[in-house]
């Protein structure tokens, strides 16, 4: 288990100042060696709330997003753990106490909602497509991708702090990082509240976001499980093209062979981008 003292708490934030003291201030009492609220250029009391509440704070001058803030407390913390959790009031302060208490044995401890906890039907509809697809880019079932509660060892998160994005995808970076590099990797059921405010995240704006996110996600990780099956998917109608027209037209066209070299080209991209994704963890303490 590791200690509260050894753990530093990094809470993002960007105008929260409806709700960020009293997240504050309900961990405060935990013993931790340090609570971090890094205020991403609000326009709010949200820094003055934060600092008041007994949390040290750290400034961007300008919104730079929920990534870069994470990154700015990583680089701030001092803890040998660190434990990040939302600045929306959804977190539980007990939560965070039995997320820590696996760390030791588990080098990342993710606090995994359950579907009827997570906000909309779009939400959750959304929710339920990543797991689906980060379960089979990394062959784990993966309950909840994208909390932004998880706790780990602070060395982890640095190994791979050039791979998170500034904006939102955190949480599914470090996940798929930390499994893809063999670390021991916890899902434990939490419980969260109803929000304060408004969410950052709009369907209709960040939607195509998430799409590229899901697709560089792929690639970096998984490049494989992407290219062949859409190689194999070429290969199959390009050789039942073939075989359909030379028994009909008594020749074989030119899109059959296009689709079959496409899947061979295919395949051997997946294959250079599978070694390059592989090389990316070598060396490796």
């Amino acid at each position: 288990m590791a200690p509260p003292a050894h753990v530093s708490i990094l809470i993002p934030a960007f105008n929260e100042a409806g709700a960020i003291g009293a997240v504050v201030k309900s961990l405060t009492a935990g013993g931790w060696h340090e609570v971090i609220v890094i205020d991403d250029g609000s326009t709010d009391d949200t820094a003055a709330v934060a600092a008041s509440a007994g949390a040290r704070v750290v400034r961007h001058p300008y919104n730079k997003g929920n990534g870069a803030s994470v990154k700015s407390g990583l680089r701030a913390a001092e803890g040998e753990y660190v434990l990040i959790l939302d600045a929306d009031g959804q977190h539980r302060a007990a939560d965070a106490e039995r997320l820590i208490a696996p760390l030791g044995e588990y080098d990342l401890v993710i606090g995994a909602r359950t579907t009827h906890m997570q906000a909309s039907w779009q939400r959750r509809l959304g929710n339920h497509f990543l797991n689906r697809l980060a379960s089979y880019l990394t062959g784990r079932t993966i309950p909840d991708l994208t909390s932004g509660m998880r706790a780990g060892r602070r060395a982890c998160f640095l190994e791979f702090i050039h791979l998170l994005p500034n904006g939102f995808s955190t949480p599914t970076t470090t996940t798929l990082s930390f499994l893809k590099a063999g670390y021991n990797v916890r899902f434990e059921p939490i419980s969260v509240d109803t929000r304060i405010g408004t969410s950052k995240i709009k369907l209709a704006r960040d939607g195509g976001k998430f799409v590229l996110i899901i697709i560089r996600v792929m690639t970096i990780f998984s490049p494989l499980r992407v290219f062949l099956p859409v190689s194999a998917a070429s290969f199959f109608l390009g050789a039942a093209y073939a075989v359909w027209t030379a028994v009909t037209q008594r020749h074989v066209t030119n899109s059959s062979v296009l689709l079959i070299v496409l899947a061979v080209l295919l395949f051997a991209v997946g294959l250079v981008s599978e070694q390059i994704a592989t090389l990316r963890f070598d060396g490796r303490k």
